[in-house]
């Protein structure tokens, strides 16, 4: 599983690892709804921490997703999700937190970076709207 969910103390953690960059690829999104749910029926969490395995938080889209029909859920529905939980959910940032990364910290009620990371929304340079 590229998502798992555990409880330490009061805090939930949500942990991303799916090498190299933690890309936001179907089974990575699919996980985070389901370790939301964790998150919400979990009566001993009161908050929760999304943070990422390896170098970087998520670096962005799967790429080899790229021009193949979309699958759900979609990273929207993903961060609408966390966005409708009645518990504080945090992103802690480290590397860089680029496209659907930024999206997905932007959906968490409160966001802390380590010193050095990076954000950015490259798609623009594209001529793409984010989301």
């Amino acid at each position: 599983m590229p998502v798992t969910y555990h409880r330490s103390g009061a805090t939930g953690v949500i942990t991303i690892d799916n090498p190299p960059v933690n890309a936001t690829g179907q089974a990575v999104r699919a996980g985070l709804i389901e370790a939301a749910r964790a998150f919400a029926a979990d009566e001993g969490a009161r908050a929760a921490v999304i943070l990422c395995a390896g170098r970087t938080w998520v670096a962005g889209a799967d790429i080899s997703e790229f021009g193949k029909p979309p699958q759900d859920p979609s990273l929207p529905d993903v961060i609408a999700t966390i966005e409708a939980l009645e518990k504080p959910v945090v992103a802690a940032i480290h590397g860089t937190a680029l496209g659907g990364g930024l999206e997905l910290a932007l959906g968490c009620h409160a966001r802390i970076a380590a010193p050095g990371a990076r954000m950015g929304l490259p798609e623009v340079t594209l001529g793409l709207l984010p989301g």
